[in-house]
């Protein structure tokens, strides 16, 4: 099975900088990939809608959390490092 196809990182980073008011540094990486375990093997319009739904939702968070943790860390904009800090912690938000 071929490798799931991203978004372009300038397109994320766009998206991110629109909707939260905050730079992302060069190499932030925020692009986040279902595990080829957890991925349907057919789904319909709907469990798409729902697993992008659930991804922005997720990225939402994660985005905050990363900007709280930028901002308390004393740094002007998003860095890998305040990503990496909260990463966990979104994550587990999201644990069905």
């Amino acid at each position: 099975m071929a490798p799931q196809k991203l978004y372009p990182r300038a397109t994320v980073k766009k998206i991110v900088k629109a909707h939260s008011n905050c730079n992302v540094s060069k190499n932030a990486d925020v692009m986040v990939s279902i595990p080829p375990t957890r991925r349907p093997i057919a789904c319909s319009f709907t469990d798409a809608a729902q697993m992008f739904l659930d991804y922005m939702l997720f990225m939402q968070t994660l985005m905050k959390e990363a900007a709280i943790e930028a901002k308390q860390g004393g740094e002007r904009s998003i860095t890998a490092r305040s990503v990496k800090k909260v990463t966990a912690d979104s994550l587990a938000k999201f644990r069905g």
